[in-house]
């Protein structure tokens, strides 16, 4: 059966933001359009972040799924890692503030920033 790699930027059990991946099956459809189930979605939103953008630690609102469609995107941990995502990669974005949590910005969330000479366009499918 082929699948689709969901990265997912999650928050784990100690409240830091971590990434894994999970395969989503794409068990539909046909031999030459595989498909997956339908996933629910609630809205699109386009975004456009100039050259040298850079956020501060910030947890995601609500989950929702990141697709770049020009330019290239890092996010960065509390750890130090980073993954730097590119025009057609996605991420899940499901970093949300721990319940009851008050955000702590040297132990939530992650950071973004734009990389490279030419402006980040990103689309965030809200779930």
């Amino acid at each position: 059966m082929n699948t689709f790699t969901r990265v997912i930027l999650y928050t784990d059990t100690d409240g830091r933001a971590r990434f894994r991946e999970e395969a989503l099956p794409l068990d539909q459809g046909t031999p030459a359009a595989r498909l997956s189930a339908v996933l629910a979605a609630s809205g699109l939103q386009l975004r456009e972040s100039p050259v040298g953008f850079r956020s501060e630690f910030h947890c995601t609102g609500a989950p929702q799924w990141l697709f770049v469609l020009r330019g290239r995107m890092e996010i960065g941990l509390q750890d130090g890692t980073s993954r730097i995502f590119g025009p057609g990669e996605h991420f899940y974005s499901a970093d949300t503030l721990p319940e009851g949590a008050v955000f702590d910005p040297s132990v939530h969330g992650h950071w973004s920033r734009q990389l490279g000479e030419e402006p980040l366009v990103t689309a965030f499918v809200k779930v």
